[in-house]
């Protein structure tokens, strides 16, 4: 692979493209709109992320973390990326809910935690769907890699 090359992108086709892309906006849209809350210093995110002792740079760091993360998801090339970084983002989700939160948190029922769940699972499915492209771009590291020696 030389300098400059741009990494060709498989295409998806047929029932691969439509679950990808199901996922992809599923993941991206949950994220999304948890965005304004953080932002916006809403009261239930101000007391989560106090209750993690990270407030409010936890609260405003993972908040640009995801805003960057929804937009790899909805952009075909950087997918397959954006799903790795949600799965790892929603695996810590996941265990400071375990770990520190509990699933309920707030009186919410466990509507966070069940999020979570789903945004962790659908960032699975696009990282699964778009295997090929990871592929690639690893044996493009690796090759690179090689090369400088």
């Amino acid at each position: 692979m030389t300098a400059g090359r741009v990494l060709a992108v498989p295409r998806l086709r047929g029932g691969r493209l439509v679950i990808s892309w199901a996922a992809q906006i599923v993941a991206a849209g949950i994220m999304g709109q948890t965005l304004f809350f953080k932002f916006t210093g809403a009261s239930e995110a101000v007391a989560l992320f106090e209750q993690l002792g990270v407030e409010p740079w936890g609260r405003l760091g993972l908040g640009v973390i995801e805003l960057v993360l929804v937009v790899m998801l909805l952009v075909p090339r950087a997918a397959v990326l954006g799903g790795l970084g949600t799965v790892g983002l929603m695996l810590g989700a996941l265990g400071s809910h375990l770990a520190v939160l509990g699933i309920e948190v707030g009186g919410d029922g466990g509507t966070l935690f069940a999020l979570a769940v789903v945004t962790l699972a659908a960032a699975a499915t696009v990282v699964w769907a778009r295997r090929r492209v990871l592929v690639l771009l690893l044996k493009g590291v690796a090759a690179r890699r090689a090369t400088r020696g």
